[in-house]
């Protein structure tokens, strides 16, 4: 028993002793990070990360198209069908990881030390960090991969997101897809509700269509339900290219709203109004629908019974 006593003591002793080295270093600002399974990292000879210029296109891929409307699990599915390799080699992407990844503060050249903690020395049990022991942030301790207003915008989407389910009152936002780019996207100009998908059966099937409609159209027996009018696909894929299209046309009378935009303190904003003017500039329209550009763009739209209106995400409204 007493032998038993005397090594644990030695572990822990052993183990403060080593706790107390690395909290050392860690005010010091000396940074010790695990490159092994950090994608877009290496370490050169002297232990110091570095640039692995391959895995660092992953890296900028995923804020890039997040901030461009895409979802976490949409961004993982594409990645994963496109054999982008993850931080282990494997081919595997789950939604976690990219979320993991967009908020890690490493990517934009910071290290925040210490997020986890041992508490116990025997079984090596790590907990997160919540205010327990000190935390140290280091800025500029490596290379950054993601600028600093576009990982500061990354970080404010989140946000956007959930103030926008909530607002709909809708169960997740990230799930339109290339077949149905609309999901979660339209609502009823007259109630509010959530505009749905249908299908219009028919035994000819040249005449088979998706149409959209108010969620509340039909209740039940003895309540009138919304008298808001269907829509159908093909009209949304088709007033999206006219809203667009009228808004490259508008750079005169949209330039003093871009650049408020432009000068926002807010990066979000910021980000949206310069996106949005270097299309303008571009003056290339669109010929077809695009759900990338759609989701790059819009918010959401509103139905009414003779129109439909465009929300773009830098506040712009255009009623088709």
């Amino acid at each position: 028993m007493k032998e038993l006593f005397t090594l644990r003591l030695k572990i822990f002793t052993d183990q403060f002793s080593l706790t107390w080295g690395i909290r050392k270093r860690f005010e010091r600002g000396i940074v010790q990070i695990n490159h092994m399974r950090f994608l877009g990292y290496d370490k050169d000879d002297d232990g110091n990360l570095i640039i692995n210029e391959e895995q660092a296109k992953t890296i900028k891929r995923i804020y890039t198209e997040y901030l461009n409307g895409k979802g976490a699990n949409r961004i993982a599915k594409e990645l994963e069908a496109d054999g982008v390799l993850t931080g282990t080699g494997k081919t595997k992407w789950y939604e976690s990881s990219v979320l993991k990844i967009l908020s890690n503060e490493k990517y934009k050249g910071d290290a925040l030390l210490q997020k986890t903690y041992t508490v116990d020395f025997l079984s090596k049990k790590r907990v997160i960090n919540n205010g327990e022991v000190p935390s140290y942030y280091v800025k500029n301790s490596h290379p950054a991969i993601i600028d600093d207003n576009l990982w500061e915008a990354v970080q404010l989407e989140p946000q956007r997101r959930k103030d926008f389910i909530a607002e709909h009152q809708i169960y997740k936002l990230d799930y339109a897809t290339i077949e149905n780019p609309f999901a979660g996207r339209v609502f009823c100009g007259e109630c509010g509700s959530r505009y749905g998908r249908k299908v219009w059966n028919s035994t000819n099937e040249r005449l088979r269509r998706y149409v959209w409609q108010c969620d509340k159209k039909y209740r039940v027996k003895g309540e009138i339900g919304c008298m808001n009018g269907h829509v159908v696909d093909l009209a949304l894929r088709e007033g999206f290219v006219e809203a667009y299209n009228r808004v490259i046309d508008s750079s005169y009378i949209l330039k003093d709203h871009l650049d408020d935009q432009i000068q926002s303190e807010n990066v979000l904003e910021k980000f949206r109004g310069q996106q949005l003017t270097y299309v303008i500039k571009s003056g290339i329209k669109l010929k077809e629908f695009n759900i990338d550009i759609f989701h790059r763009y819009v918010e959401k739209v509103i139905i009414k019974n003779n129109s439909m209106v465009f929300y773009f995400l830098t506040g712009i409204e255009i009623e088709i």
